[in-house]
């Protein structure tokens, strides 16, 4: 196919040209329309023969037709082994999904997954095993033999890579598996990392592998011609290589773990994903922040999710009015409250204390501590504490204070600070 396809240009050149350049040419007038005919065209003395582009298409036309007769073989038996693999491709596929279906109801999800991977690229597959077997039986014998073998390589290369491509989603799913019986969640950080990985390693070796089979030259040349060119673009790719140091810091050090909620520059939310170049996280208001991992491991990392416990610290204000006797009794009540409560480690009790004198109240500093570290459990024993103090101070009559403020005339005679001062003239 290759030979026919470059007969066709050379014949197209030859007529635009003014006619091939053969060494017997009958005369400088007339180009060849056929084989074995010429076509007259009159010309001037000096003049350079001109043809028109009816005659370049009768020329390229009665050419063309026979050369299809001479490789017409040739051109079916190619057709026919494309149009039988792709038969059996799409024929593979469907067999295939049903096989995945199967599995998959089974629950066999590692084979159901390795199905559908299959089925995604067997067509492909098909197809350039297809045209392996067309081509190389066309140029048999042809000059383009070899250029013939090395595409339909080629294609069967890059067929063969997808194909492995997607097999990647076979390991990932196998070892989600075995990290989900791990206690550890670094065995969830360690899969991006791996399909990734795989996935890189397939692209490089079948585009190196392409570029062999494309230049003829081995690979090792290729890797070491590349000279200036690689150090260019090892200056442009400084930032990935300095975002992948960050994660083998990160996996080293091991700051958090998959599902660990961080601060981080401002941002609070669970780590959804580590890669070789980025950390993402989701904010508690849903926004997806992607950190470098280079910039990430030179930051101050707050770790919330490895916290022991949740503690609460509550200030409760009591007016200044309050006799000694009910800031006692409200103490009571406060520990009585949080005795042996919901939560309590018995080494960390709850501590309630009249620590201060505020501006506008007397303060009960109440604090305890809650286990485990289960954020909506806390909140919702926190609401139950909340409520039983306003009713028991209620039932006391123990008032809250909020902030006021209290002018004092000079003088008042109403105020007791004046009593037995002679009372200022009208």
């Amino acid at each position: 196919m290759a030979h026919t396809v470059w007969s066709f240009f050379s014949l197209a050149g030859d007529v635009v040209a003014g006619g091939p350049a053969v060494e017997d040419t009958p005369s400088p007038t007339s180009i060849p329309t056929t084989v074995g005919d010429t076509m007259s065209v009159p010309a001037e003395s000096g003049s350079t023969p001109t043809t028109s582009a009816v005659d370049v298409i009768r020329h390229f036309s009665d050419n063309a037709t026979r050369l299809l007769h001479e490789h017409l073989d040739g051109l079916i038996w190619l057709a026919v082994t494309l149009i039988v693999a792709l038969a059996v491709g799409r024929l593979l596929r469907m067999l295939f999904r049903r096989l995945a279906n199967r599995l998959e109801s089974r629950g066999k999800r590692v084979r159901a997954i390795a199905a559908r991977s299959l089925d995604r690229g067997v067509v492909f597959f098909a197809f350039s095993v297809g045209m392996l077997v067309g081509l190389t039986t066309l140029a048999a014998g042809s000059p383009y033999e070899q250029e013939a073998t090395a595409l339909s390589n080629l294609l069967l290369v890059l067929a063969l890579a997808y194909t492995l491509y997607r097999l990647v989603d076979v390991v990932e799913v196998w070892l989600g598996g075995i990290a989900a019986k791990t206690e550890s969640r670094l065995d969830d950080m360690m899969i991006p990392l791996v399909r990734t990985t795989l996935r890189v390693a397939i692209v490089v070796v079948a585009l190196l592998t392409a570029t062999e089979m494309l230049v003829q030259r081995p690979i090792s040349a290729i890797v070491a011609g590349l000279g200036v060119g690689g150090i260019a673009i090892g200056l442009a790719a400084q930032d990935t290589i300095k975002n992948f140091f960050g994660s083998i810091m990160l996996f080293s050090d091991r700051p958090f773990e998959m599902g660990d909620r961080v601060v981080i520059d401002g941002h609070d939310g669970p780590v959804e994903t580590v890669g070789f170049r980025s950390t993402r996280i989701r904010t508690l208001e849903g926004h997806l922040v992607t950190v470098p991992n280079g910039e990430l491991a030179n930051k101050t990392i707050l770790n919330i999710g490895k916290r022991p416990n949740i503690r609460r610290v509550m200030n409760l204000g009591i007016t200044y009015d309050t006799p000694p006797e009910k800031v006692e009794r409200a103490i009571e009540i406060l520990r009585e409250i949080l005795d042996h409560h919901e939560g309590m480690n018995p080494e960390l009790p709850p501590r309630v204390l009249f620590n201060d004198f505020k501006d506008c109240s007397l303060n009960l500093m109440v604090i305890y501590w809650y286990h485990p570290p289960d954020y909506w459990a806390y909140a919702e024993f926190s609401e139950r504490v909340n409520f039983e103090i306003l009713r028991r101070f209620n039932e006391e009559g123990i008032e809250f204070a909020f902030p006021t403020q209290t002018v004092f005339v000079a003088r008042d005679p109403n105020r007791s600070f004046w009593e037995g001062m002679p009372v200022p003239p009208n």
